[in-house]
Order: C-alpha cells, then sequence, then structure tokens
C-alpha cells in the first residue's frame, strides 16, 4: 500500500515538473523576442536608420536587420503577429519596424503553447516593448 502511494506520489511530481519546463521554454522564447525587439529600436535609434525584427512564422524563426543571424523558436511554441498591413511580406512573413526617432510601427506578438501563452506589445509611439501573461 506504501508503495503504491508513493508511486503515484512520484508520477504526480514528474507531470508538475514536465508541465513547468514546457512553460520555461516558453516564457524564455518570449523573453528572447522581447530582448531582440529591444536590441533592434536600440539600433534605430543609435544608427539613425530604421531597424526591423522580420518573423517568419512558418520557420517559427525572426532576424534582425542588419545581423545575419536568425533566431530559432521551438517548433511546439505558436506564434502570430499583428502589425500594419504595409509589413506583410509574402506567405507567414510580418515585420514590426522601429524608426531613427525610437518610435514603431507597433504591433503585438502572441507566442502560445498548449493552453499558456505570452503576449509582448510593441507600443507605436514609443517602440517600448511590454510582455504579459496571457
Amino acid at each position: 500500500m506504501v508503495l503504491s502511494i508513493m508511486v503515484l506520489g512520484f508520477s504526480a511530481i514528474s507531470i508538475s515538473l514536465s508541465s513547468g519546463n514546457d512553460t520555461l521554454e516558453l516564457k524564455s522564447a518570449a523573453r528572447d523576442m522581447v530582448s531582440a525587439l529591444r536590441y533592434a529600436r536600440g539600433q534605430a535609434l543609435v544608427s539613425h536608420q530604421q531597424t526591423t525584427i522580420e518573423i517568419d512564422l512558418s520557420e517559427n524563426s525572426y532576424t534582425v536587420s542588419g545581423r545575419d543571424k536568425s533566431y530559432q523558436i521551438p517548433e511546439n511554441i505558436d506564434i502570430s503577429v499583428v502589425t500594419g498591413q504595409d509589413e506583410v511580406v509574402g506567405d507567414g512573413v510580418a515585420r514590426i519596424r522601429f524608426f531613427p526617432d525610437g518610435s514603431s510601427i507597433g504591433g503585438r506578438i502572441s507566442l502560445e503553447k498548449g493552453n499558456v501563452g505570452w503576449q509582448i506589445d510593441v507600443n507605436w509611439l514609443t517602440g517600448a516593448s511590454e510582455l504579459n501573461a496571457t
């Protein structure tokens, strides 16, 4: 009897830990994207040139203009982007643009995994990026 109770207890703990890892993976991806958005805004301010983040929804990746590196988001995370119509390029590619004064085209990026989600709001006036749980 004691052994069966211990087995049930350990299985409950392992289920809890695996769902916690999923949540951490999602939050980490969201924080990385916020960092990239803040970097792009800073680059626009410093270089006095427009800077964009291009998000490829079909590849679950994004790039910052002026950098060769492509950043991957885990395949099991769903991404959606709301941005200006002119910033949608081709199939499944959207951009968030930052201007030399720090402002932005604005937009919203949502990352979801299962029933957990994070939302990144980019303010059009200030270009500030804010991360919120959904």
